[in-house]
């Protein structure tokens, strides 16, 4: 079987990337500097090991987010074993990529329902065996 293989990008089209695989993990983060750099009420993010990782072109980082210095859209953020992709910024719609956890569900807009599959995180999802 063939490795699913994504490839995304920003609104101007100066970022361009690519992820192989499937994604280590799938969520969603209800958290205000997600909601502020998404400008929406939630962020869907999926995480790939950074080998998965290949892009192009220049990115800026505020705040460990890299986005495109041009027309400002938030692509990911890349840590040294880890690439968090905004699964907004994927030119297919991921509709096979399903939240399994959310984040800092406090702040969650009372309208908006648990996924009740998911696993659910007053804040980050940090345990001791987290890398």
């Amino acid at each position: 079987m063939a490795e699913v293989e994504r490839v995304g990008g920003c609104l101007c089209g100066a970022v361009r990337f690519r992820v192989s695989g499937a994604p280590l993990r799938v969520g969603i983060c209800h958290c205000q500097d997600c909601r502020r750099a998404s400008g929406s009420f939630f962020t869907p993010f999926g995480v790939w090991p950074i080998s998965a990782y290949e892009g192009s072109g220049e990115m800026k980082t505020f705040g460990k987010r890299s986005f495109c210095p041009r027309c400002g859209s938030h692509i990911a953020w890349l840590r040294d074993n880890e690439a968090e992709i905004m699964l907004g910024s994927l030119d297919m719609a991921p509709s096979d990529l399903i939240p399994d956890y959310e984040l800092w569900v406090p702040r969650r807009e009372k309208w908006l329902m648990a996924l009740p599959w998911a696993e659910q995180f007053g804040g980050d999802r940090f345990r001791p065996s987290d890398p």
